[in-house]
């Protein structure tokens, strides 16, 4: 299929396309003459790029992931772990951010009406 199938099937733009081949996350595709022509497994790996950037993946840890990958195959091994990784980093982030809000808590019950403008 051509890129704009592509494009459209994945859910991605024709820009985003080119992006990625050029830093290396998707693998050139074939040829057919001027045409660029993407396999159903690109177009996977397209889905899989976007869904990854929604939850946070960065395309530097991407390219992570994805470097090597053999042909249009999506090394599943190292992008369990990433993902496991990324679960973890945010376990941290929540952590932290309720340990914020719970400091705020305290903080708000003891400055109510102790501090009031003369």
């Amino acid at each position: 299929m051509y890129i704009g199938k592509a494009a459209q099937l994945s859910g991605t733009t024709i820009k985003a396309i080119r992006h990625y081949e050029a830093i290396g996350l998707l693998p050139p595709p074939q040829r057919e003459g001027r045409y660029r022509i993407y396999s159903a497994q690109s177009v996977e790996l397209l889905m899989f790029i976007k869904c990854a950037q929604q939850l946070g993946f960065k395309l530097k840890e991407l390219q992570g992931i994805l470097h090597n990958a053999q042909g249009d195959e999506l090394p599943w091994h190292k992008a369990n772990k990433a993902i496991a990784d990324k679960k973890q980093q945010l376990s941290h982030q929540i952590e932290a951010l309720q340990r914020v809000y719970t400091d705020l808590v305290k903080f708000e019950a003891n400055w109510t009406g102790h501090c009031q403008p003369e």
